[in-house]
């Protein structure tokens, strides 16, 4: 099974908030998921980037591969070099 850390969309229309979750790659973007570690919110202007770095790491290291937004959202929280 190939995990991936993605963003699932939430939020109403034009108004997007999204949920950093690990899930199956097969499954849809919405779908089900295995894990939520965290949440992005692109409307605000500061503080809009939490995650949780314990899970974020143990995630990594057990395989799952990040998609390119959430890699660039774990740079800029500081999680992943």
């Amino acid at each position: 099974m190939a995990v991936k850390m993605r963003l699932k969309r939430m939020g109403r229309k034009k108004s997007p908030f999204y949920r950093v979750v690990v899930a199956d790659s097969r499954a849809p973007r919405d779908g089900a998921f295995i894990d939520e570690i965290g949440t992005y919110d692109p409307m605000k202007e500061s503080d809009n980037i939490k995650i949780d770095a314990e899970k974020a790491k143990k995630w990594l290291g057990n395989g799952a591969q990040p998609t390119d937004t959430v890699k660039d959202l774990l740079k800029k929280s500081g999680i992943v070099e």
